[in-house]
């Protein structure tokens, strides 16, 4: 019989999908050192579109017409976002994960796509220090747009 309460077994549950989603996060901050045929803006704006299309493939699993139609209204946002980022300010790809990041969260805390529970934490923790790389990477003269 298990003793802990429920909020620490969630986070316990949950601790596994966060480091995995912080070491991807890593690896795909850094792959534009590996990549560099490709300009980083635009590396980075076909990684929120795809991590924006994630949650279409959850939605068709889904079933339900609505959160399909929803869902892919909001990837269109993040993919406009993206395709925006490639050649104005490489603000916007911090708006694009830091957006995403918060809407795993809102995913996380509402569950409106069904069957995602790990999903969100670990997409919100890629999200979240790409996006926070980028921050960095802006802030100390980081050209995105080579």
């Amino acid at each position: 019989m298990n003793t802990m309460p429920q909020s620490s077994l969630e986070r316990r549950s949950l601790q596994g999908p966060v480091l995995w989603g912080l070491a991807l996060g890593a690896v795909q901050a850094a792959s534009p050192l590996i990549l560099q045929w490709i300009e980083p803006a635009t590396l980075h704006a076909m990684y929120i579109s795809l991590i924006a299309a994630v949650y279409i493939g959850f939605a068709v699993a889904d079933g339900r017409p609505k959160v399909i139609a929803v869902e892919a209204t909001v990837a269109s946002v993040f993919v406009l976002t993206a395709a925006v980022a490639v050649t104005a300010t490489a603000w916007l790809l911090v708006l694009g994960y830091a957006g995403h990041g918060l809407k795993d969260y809102w995913q996380h805390r509402r569950q409106y796509v069904a069957n995602t529970r790990w999903w969100p934490p670990f997409c919100a923790a890629v999200d979240w220090l790409v996006a926070l790389v980028l921050i960095v990477e802006i802030v100390v003269g980081v050209n995105l747009h080579q």
